[in-house]
């Protein structure tokens, strides 16, 4: 029994350190097994493994009285439906994509308003839409516009700063 809680300790031990050292398992070996196991032997699924078999085996030794070789192959059981589970899960979250950052140059033949009047060859303020969000940022117009003047942006000048036109209609 003590062999087998040893084995589940050591298991969340290797899974702490594998969040503290990510990838290491998968450095050592300087990209032999590179996609031969495509995760398999990631330090999360061999922790996974290593707890449910020992924790697993300890539980079936304690409460059935079964002998030692039927509680290791019942802790084999559970660490390989552990470490299945574990890949699957690893797999499913970093096939899990996010949409594209907006940046500076998406808002270019956007239109907004200004919030802080833009003197000739000076800089103010618009609010703009950018990805559904309010932005305020400095804008540069060659002509003056008025606060509450609808604009149209030009170009993107940094990404705090944009060059617009009033909208003329």
């Amino acid at each position: 029994m003590t062999l087998f809680l040893g084995l589940g300790i050591a298991g969340i031990v290797l899974l702490v350190l594998s969040l503290i050292f990510d990838g290491v398992l998968e450095g050592l070996f300087g990209g032999v097994l590179d996609g031969l196991f495509d995760g398999l032997l990631s330090l999360p699924v061999i922790a996974g493994f290593l707890s449910m078999l020992g924790f697993g085996g300890a539980i079936v030794l304690g409460t059935t009285g079964a002998g030692t070789i039927v509680a290791t192959a019942a802790g084999v059981l559970a660490g390989l439906v552990a470490a299945w589970l574990t890949w699957k899960f690893s797999r499913a979250l970093m096939r899990d994509q996010t949409s594209v950052t907006p940046r500076s140059d998406d808002l270019v033949g956007t239109s907004g308003s200004v919030v802080t009047a833009i003197p000739a060859g000076g800089y103010g303020e618009v609010l703009l839409q950018l990805a559904g969000q309010p932005v305020k940022l400095a804008a540069k117009s060659a002509a003056p516009v008025a606060r509450g003047t609808e604009i149209w942006v030009e170009s993107a000048l940094s990404s705090t700063s944009v060059a617009v036109r009033p909208v003329e209609r």
